[in-house]
């Protein structure tokens, strides 16, 4: 009989392929700065959220959440986490540097893999150190290489990846969680809009910004969900399928150049995830783990 498959996993794979496809709808953005991209990203997202969890009728759940500061407090932290990573990475779409968003995400499931171990206390087996010290210098050759810090692709990966953890420790379901992170940037984004944004007849169609709102919210949801349903170790291995995707549109659609040693660089890290695949798969059956029936 087939195995049924975690629909963590499945959740996990469907966000990730939307995110790895953004870029395609945020070049449609352009015309817009970033910033006014972020709050009409949240803006969107808002709405789409209350009208969610009206017709699911969260009420009572959001209240409770609301009355909770422990909770309110991890979800303001997420929920600047999460601004920093959205604008860092509207900024380097719209700026030419999908390649080095796409790095980010290549090194994030190396961070996943680091505070799983770290903060969650997540096993680790030698294969998989071996992976994390070829990650590591893969991001320390790319240094070494640009002369620099990969500002981008580090600021990117530590964002997304100090969120999702957040996400997952705290008791708060995927849409609610959104919702009020939303909300708590909400007054912000939209402050921006009246006193300092760019006229919407400026920039994209208007038809475009409600689905900036759908696209921001629905994968965002998918994630929350995917991370309480399977190991966060195992879920930095789904995020592989973003950067590809994003890498294959840097590279094939937008023509964007990418040195030797970025290539280096970006070998050493995919290498690093092999290694870690292989050994998370090694592990699972020496010790017995399938997925439920």
């Amino acid at each position: 009989m087939l195995r049924r498959i975690n629909p963590g996993i499945l959740y996990g794979v469907t966000a990730y392929a939307i995110w790895g496809l953004l870029p395609a709808f945020l070049k449609l953005l352009k015309p817009m700065p970033a910033p006014d991209i972020l709050a009409w990203r949240i803006l969107g997202s808002l709405v789409l959220l209350i009208a969610l969890a009206a017709a699911l009728r969260h009420g009572a759940t959001l209240r409770k959440i609301v009355a909770t500061p422990r909770l309110v407090g991890a979800l303001t932290a997420s929920s600047i986490l999460i601004a920093i990573n959205w604008l860092v990475y509207i900024f380097a779409v719209n700026g030419g540097h999908v390649a080095q968003a796409s790095l980010g995400y290549f090194i994030n499931p190396l961070v996943n893999i680091l505070l799983g171990t770290l903060i969650l206390r997540e096993k680790l087996g030698k294969v998989e150190g071996v992976a994390v010290a070829l990650a590591t210098s893969g991001v320390a050759f790319l240094a070494w290489h640009q002369g620099g810090v990969p500002v981008i692709p580090l600021t990117l990966a530590f964002s997304f990846g100090t969120y999702g953890l957040i996400r997952k420790v705290i008791p708060v379901e995927a849409i609610d969680g959104l919702l009020i992170e939303t909300a708590i940037l909400s007054p912000i984004s939209l402050l921006w809009l009246v006193f300092a944004g760019s006229s919407l007849a400026a920039g994209p169609s208007p038809l475009l910004i409600p689905a900036a709102g759908i696209l921001t919210a629905i994968p965002l949801i998918l994630f929350a969900a995917a991370a309480k349903r399977v190991r966060y170790s195992d879920l930095g291995l789904i995020q592989y399928l973003a950067p590809t995707l994003q890498l294959i549109l840097a590279v094939a659609l937008y023509g964007e150049p990418i040195s030797h040693g970025q290539w280096a660089a970006f070998g050493m890290i995919w290498l690093a995830l092999a290694i870690y695949a292989a050994g998370a798969t090694l592990t699972a059956r020496r010790e017995g783990v399938v997925t439920p029936e």
